[in-house]
């Protein structure tokens, strides 16, 4: 007798009031999720870099998968697929314009170089900023244009002593951030050349730090000598930073233009709660299905004549638990009190675009998730043992412990992060739920020799393992779902 079908017998007869093992959690099995892994990291899934057409195959089946099942589409209007814009997000060289009191535009002469773009001319007082050393105390410059007259190296770019400023700078929420430059001909073209070489990326976030302009001494150096400022003495100011006001006022318009545009997909699915007082409360189970690519289109690195990442555990494999769950809730009931959001996101080894798109931009209110469960590498490791981060931020973790205690047939251990030092909080998809004030778990099973190499592939899956750890889950979505508030 195995010791899995020991450990069950026992809990059904020494735990008081302990119920067999229901519908829904029988319905995983290690069979489905290796296949299911076994779809997603195939080799013709090229990876599933974001964006790519394999991810958009990815997606589709997916979606294919959500449709079966019979749930609710909560993507882009009645589709379960959500699409987020992506492109190179770059200087609009030709709008960047510049108008100092009554003095000419500079238009040429100016490039954004960090901060958000402006979509409209800002206006506001001109202030001069002098110094290098940032105060320990906030500057008072909201709604101000700050020309900040920092030293610059032998290259004519901004002296890097004086970084720490400028960035203490961006936060004072000033209208924009005008820094003049000596830079010579060869340097001015490297730089503007330099903005131009961003990769695609997402083109809805907003920088919450504001513009900062590169402006030539050139174009700006007679408008600086009018207001009695000598601009080579105040580069020479090394001390505190101290503020003056110029007198007059300043419009900067700095807008963007969006080149390569392309776009990628989330999928979401909702199954629609039993409880007409709760079914309007959501619990999110998220994992991410995107992965590396391959070599020579994506970061993937061959290892000899192995050239795809197939992402087999990062993160088919909660991809796949993802859908498993789905499948056995769909088929239970009666159906939870509240509402069940599966969810499936993309970019997140490219810095968690999609989540944050989604909570950005969640067909669904955020304000009613009551927790997000999220899945990243559950299918490798330890067979008795899964980290859960973030347990101890919220009743979630307690509530994840009683539930484990409760089914001892599935012999899984929690444990809390091992890892703090490696920030894994913040490097996967709950972060943008948390930070957005929903509760979360994050089930993890650490890294390994085959984390982001070509190795990662289906047959290293423990897909007994991951069943038992899915099932768990299944348990405490059901505990959630159900519960009086």
């Amino acid at each position: 007798m195995s010791r899995y079908l020991l450990a069950a017998l026992l809990a059904l007869t020494m735990v008081p009031g302990l119920r067999a093992q229901d519908a829904g959690a029988a319905s995983i099995t290690p069979a489905d999720i290796a296949r299911r892994v076994g779809i997603l990291a195939d080799d013709s899934m090229g990876g599933r870099f974001t964006p790519s057409p394999e991810l958009d195959r990815a997606a589709a089946y997916i979606a294919a998968e959500f449709r079966r099942l019979g749930l609710t589409p909560a993507g882009d209007g009645t589709a379960f697929v959500q699409r987020y814009p992506l492109g190179r997000l770059v200087p609009d060289t030709v709008g960047t314009t510049i108008r100092l009191g009554a003095g000419p535009a500079i238009r040429r002469d100016a490039v954004h170089v960090s901060g958000r773009y402006t979509t409209a001319p800002v206006t506001g007082p001109v202030v001069l900023l002098t110094g290098i050393v940032a105060p320990k105390r906030p500057l008072a410059l909201a709604g101000k244009i700050v020309i900040a007259a920092v030293p610059t190296e032998g290259t004519g770019q901004p002296d890097p002593r004086a970084r720490r400023l400028l960035r203490a700078l961006a936060e004072a929420q000033p209208a924009a951030v005008l820094i003049p430059v000596d830079s010579p001909d060869e340097v001015w073209t490297a730089v503007v050349r330099q903005q131009f070489r961003t990769g695609v990326g997402p083109v809805w976030q907003t920088d919450s730090a504001a513009s900062q302009v590169q402006v030539r001494d050139r174009a700006i150096g007679a408008f600086l000598r009018t207001a009695g400022v000598d601009l080579a003495a105040a580069r020479r100011s090394l001390g505190p930073a101290v503020v003056r006001p110029l007198g007059v006022e300043a419009t900067v318009a700095s807008p963007a233009l969006i080149l390569d545009a392309a776009r990628a997909p989330n999928v979401a699915g909702l199954l629609r709660g039993s409880d007409p007082a709760v079914r309007d409360e959501i619990v999110v189970v998220s994992a991410h299905m995107d992965h590396l690519g391959v070599t020579g289109r994506g970061s993937c690195r061959a290892v000899g004549a192995d050239s795809i990442c197939n992402g087999a555990d990062d993160n088919a494999s909660g991809t796949a638990s993802v859908l498993e769950l789905a499948e056995a809730f769909a088929a239970v009931t009666p159906r939870p009190r509240r509402s069940i959001l599966f969810l499936t996101v993309s970019g997140e080894e490219r810095g968690l675009w999609g989540s944050d798109y989604f909570t950005a931009h969640s067909p669904v209110p955020i304000a009613r998730m009551v927790a997000d469960l999220n899945l990243d590498m559950v299918g490798r490791n330890w067979p008795d043992t899964i980290a859960v981060i973030g347990r101890e931020q919220s009743d979630l973790g307690a509530t994840l412990d009683r539930v484990a205690a409760a089914h001892p047939e599935l012999d899984m251990q929690v444990v809390g992060d091992l890892w703090p030092q490696e920030h894994f909080y913040d490097r996967s998809d709950h972060y943008n739920f948390a930070r957005r004030g929903v509760p979360i778990l994050f089930f993890f099973n650490g890294t390994h020799a085959e984390y982001h190499r070509p190795s990662d592939e289906p047959a290293k899956i423990d897909a007994e393992k991951q069943a038992r750890l899915t099932r768990l889950i299944y348990y405490l979505t059901r505990e959630i779902a159900d519960r009086p508030s």
